[in-house]
């Protein structure tokens, strides 16, 4: 775990070492996780929406054979895994939510969309220290909420066990959605992003654990912070805000300790 710390804070402040920038994203999953893109058992799909604009989006569908509903993940990457490869967003930290998932023989739909090029899950500086949710969400990220609401008729998703999580630009993804849907998923994992403090109220009753590194440099800490103190005012009593001692690559310790998703899967709406 402190390899990887130290690791994400030399990546972050430096860049990646160049052996690892020439590998093509699917050699990057395999030297990073020890994993192949056929061993997460992704397949690669493309969405399409009413007006036909497209999101490409990589599915695992696990636990047919078991009894009940599914459940349904839907994981925002970050903003170095942009792109049409429908690769690349499986990345960083990805295949421990799989492996957790499959240990743990959940009966679960898992949504991974790609934010293309030049875009963003949400449209806001990352580097600023506040911003007002806009009147609509961004293009990927309601392409991404309407992917869900499409997965949910299709696979007869209970509607108790709809979760979300994402990193850095899928940090901010991830608090966009929930203030926009309060009452529609059961719980959240936020990691290093930020949201509208004025939302805090809306997610009084939202069960939601969130995370930054007190040394990133790329997303303010203060972000987090204030948003904890937001929801804290805003009189929540369920969530939960975890400050680590690492930089931005928060997601390098969070999806390896199974007690957090542990906590996110544990979580049902009433």
């Amino acid at each position: 775990m402190n390899i990887c710390i130290t690791a994400a804070i030399a990546i972050a402040l430096f860049g990646a070492p160049m052996a690892a920038m020439a590998d093509s994203p699917a050699k990057q999953v395999k030297s990073k996780m020890g994993k192949t893109i056929d061993d997460l058992g992704m397949t690669p799909l493309s969405f399409a929406s009413a007006n036909g604009e497209k999101l490409n989006y990589r599915q695992a569908v696990l636990g047919s054979d078991a009894p009940g509903d599914y459940a349904l993940l839907l994981f925002l990457h970050g903003a170095g895994e942009r792109g049409d490869d429908n690769i690349s967003q499986l990345i960083n930290n990805f295949p421990d939510i799989m492996s957790y998932c499959r240990k743990s023989k959940m009966k679960i739909v898992v949504l991974a969309p790609q934010c293309p090029d030049g875009m963003q899950w949400v449209n806001t500086p990352w580097s600023a220290k506040s911003h007002t949710i806009p009147e609509k969400p961004s293009m990927p990220l309601g392409m991404a909420l309407e992917l869900v609401d499409a997965k949910i008729n299709e696979y007869n998703v209970d509607r108790s066990r709809i979760y979300i999580t994402g990193i850095s630009m899928g940090g901010y993804g991830t608090w966009d959605a929930v203030c926009r849907r309060p009452d529609f998923f059961a719980g959240a994992l936020a990691l290093c992003g930020g949201a509208d403090l004025e939302c805090a109220p809306r997610l009084k009753d939202m069960p939601i654990r969130f995370f930054h590194g007190r040394n990133d440099t790329i997303v303010p800490v203060s972000r987090s912070r204030d948003m904890a103190k937001a929801l804290e005012a805003a009189g929540s009593k369920k969530f939960e805000y975890v400050e680590l001692d690492c930089g931005h690559f928060a997601w390098c310790i969070v999806y390896r300790d199974a007690k957090n998703l542990e906590w996110l899967f544990s979580q049902k709406k009433k």
